[in-house]
C-alpha cells in the first residue's frame, strides 16, 4: 500500500521510497544519445541520507519490504538538486540594484552592503534567508562568497551545517582598491582563511573555498599567500572572478603588467587547478579557454548577471570547442534570480545570440551532474545513482497554468525539460530534499497533502 507521508513530517524513516518520474545523467548529452536516465514511473529509495536504488517502479518496488513507506509524487519529476557554482550570499538584500555597469555597481551597492557583515547576528539572519531561498528554488549545493569578515563565513557555515547541506564557501580576500572597512592584509587574510579551513573544511558536509574577490582587489602579495594555501590544502576549492567586464580586464592589465592575460595572473600565482572555479570568463581567448581545460578549472557561466550588468555574452560554443569545463550559476546579487531554471532560460537565449543552440538536457546536465563532475564531486551530488548523497528536488509540470498547458502537450523529454527551463521558476519546485530530509515543500503541496489525508480519514 502506498502511503502519503514524508520523512520530514513524522520523523526520518531509515528506509523511504519516492514514486515519481525520475531523471539524472550518466554523461554529457552533447557527447551521446544515452546520457540521460529517465523513468516515467520511477522509484527512488533512500536510506540514512543516501540513495540505495533508483529505477522503474515495476523493477524496484518488488524488492522492498512491505512496511517501507512510499511517498507518492506521481505526475511530477524528481531530479538531482541543482548546483549553483557562483553566488554571493551577502548580496541577497541588494539584488536588482540599478547601476551603470560592474565597477559602479560594486562601489554604489556591493561594498556598502557587505560592510554590514562584521555583525555576526546580521550575517546569520541573511544566511538563513539565503539558504531558505536556495531551497525554495531547488538549489542544494552552491559555491558561495562571504565577505572579508571571518564572522560572515562562520555564520554561513553554522547555518548550513545545521541543515546538513553540502555547501562550499569562503571568506573574501581584498587588500586594496576597496573601502577600509572591507580591507584585510595579505597576512591577516591568509591567517583567517587557514583558520576557517581548519574549522570548517570537511566538517559535516561543509567545504572551504579560498576566495580572492578578483585580481584588482588583491595585491601580488595576497595572491601569493593564497597560492601557498592552495598548495598546502589541495582539496579545498578556489573561487574568483575573471574577464567579466571589458573595463575590468583593462584595469587588471594595468595593475598586473607583463602578464599574457587576466587569467594568466591567477595561473602565475598557482590558482589555476582542479577545483578552481572562475566566474564569468567572457573575455577570454581560445588560448585561455584551453589553459583552463588543461588545468581542470571550471568556468561558472552567469547569464542573468551578465545581461543585467551588460557585461557581455558568454560563448558556449567556443568554450565547448576548446574543451573548457563549464557549469551554470546565478551570481546573485548581480544575477537577478536565485532560480537555476531562470538561469537556464537566459543561458539558452545568450547561446542563441551567439549563434548556438543550448538544448534543455544539456542545461539540466550543467546544473547537476556536469557541475558535480567538474567540481570533483561526481558520485556524491548531482545524480540519483545509488551511493550518492540524497539531495534531490521534485519538479511539478503543473505548477502554473501556462506550464501545465505546455507540458501536457510535450511529446519528448527534451520538450518537457525545455518547458521547465523557459517557463519555470521557484513555483515549479514542489519540494527540496537534502540528505534525504525534506527541507522545503511548496505551500500548495502542503494543502494538497492535508486534503488527501482528510479524504483518506473519511
Amino acid at each position: 500500500m502506498e502511503l502519503n507521508m514524508d520523512n520530514a513530517a513524522g520523523g526520518q524513516a531509515r528506509l523511504t521510497a519516492y514514486r515519481s518520474g525520475l531523471l539524472y545523467f550518466i554523461g554529457a548529452p552533447s557527447e551521446g544519445e544515452h546520457a540521460a536516465v529517465h523513468c516515467e514511473d520511477g522509484l527512488l529509495v533512500i536510506e540514512d541520507g543516501r540513495i540505495v536504488a533508483a529505477g522503474d517502479y515495476a523493477r524496484v518496488a518488488p524488492g522492498l519490504e512491505a512496511d517501507v513507506p512510499i511517498v507518492d509524487w506521481r505526475g511530477k519529476l524528481i531530479v538531482p538538486g541543482f548546483i549553483d557554482t557562483h553566488v554571493h550570499y551577502p548580496q541577497t538584500d541588494m539584488i536588482a540594484s540599478p547601476a551603470a555597469g560592474l565597477l559602479p555597481w560594486l562601489e554604489t551597492w556591493t561594498f556598502p552592503t557587505e560592510a554590514r557583515f562584521n555583525d555576526p547576528g546580521h550575517a546569520a539572519e541573511v544566511a538563513r534567508y539565503f539558504l531558505d531561498e536556495l531551497q525554495r528554488c531547488g538549489t542544494t549545493t552552491a559555491l558561495v562568497y562571504c565577505t572579508v569578515h571571518p564572522v560572515s563565513a562562520d555564520a554561513f557555515f553554522t547555518v548550513s551545517h545545521a541543515r546538513n547541506m553540502r555547501m562550499v564557501a569562503g571568506k573574501v580576500l581584498m587588500d586594496r582598491n576597496c573601502p577600509e572597512a572591507l580591507r584585510d592584509t595579505a597576512e591577516s587574510g591568509a591567517r583567517d582563511s587557514e583558520a576557517l579551513i581548519q574549522r570548517w573544511h570537511g566538517t559535516g558536509r561543509q567545504m572551504y573555498a579560498l576566495t580572492p574577490r578578483f585580481a584588482p582587489t588583491s595585491t601580488a602579495a595576497q595572491l601569493g599567500v593564497c597560492g601557498e594555501l592552495a598548495q598546502r590544502y589541495p582539496d579545498v576549492f578556489i573561487q574568483s572572478h575573471v574577464a567579466e567586464n571589458s573595463e575590468e580586464v583593462k584595469w587588471a592589465g594595468e595593475l598586473f603588467p607583463g602578464h599574457r592575460s587576466y587569467l594568466d595572473i591567477y595561473d602565475r600565482f598557482g590558482l589555476l587547478r582542479p577545483r578552481a572555479v572562475y566566474g564569468h570568463c567572457i573575455w577570454l581567448d581560445d588560448d585561455d579557454r584551453r589553459r583552463m581545460r588543461d588545468a581542470g578549472a571550471l568556468a561558472a557561466h552567469c547569464p542573468t548577471s551578465n545581461l543585467f550588468l551588460g557585461s557581455g555574452l558568454f560563448d558556449v560554443a567556443r568554450a565547448r570547442q576548446c574543451g573548457m569545463h563549464l557549469a551554470l550559476a546565478t551570481d546573485v546579487g548581480g544575477g537577478s534570480s536565485f532560480s537555476m531554471l531562470q538561469t537556464m532560460n537566459e543561458a539558452h537565449k545568450i547561446a542563441r545570440l551567439c549563434g548556438y543552440n543550448l538544448d534543455a538536457q544539456s542545461m539540466f546536465y550543467l546544473a547537476t551532474q556536469g557541475a558535480a563532475q567538474s567540481l570533483g564531486l561526481a558520485g556524491q551530488i548531482g545524480t540519483l545513482a545509488p551511493g550518492a548523497e540524497a539531495d534531490f528536488i521534485v519538479l511539478d509540470p503543473q505548477a502554473t497554468p501556462l506550464l501545465a498547458r505546455r507540458t501536457s502537450q510535450a511529446g519528448s523529454l527534451e520538450e518537457l525539460l525545455f518547458a521547465f527551463a523557459m517557463l519555470g521558476d521557484d513555483r515549479a519546485v514542489a519540494a527540496t530534499y537534502v540528505a534525504g530530509r525534506r527541507l522545503h515543500v511548496r505551500s500548495n503541496e502542503i494543502m494538497q497533502a492535508q486534503t488527501e489525508r482528510v479524504v483518506a480519514w473519511v
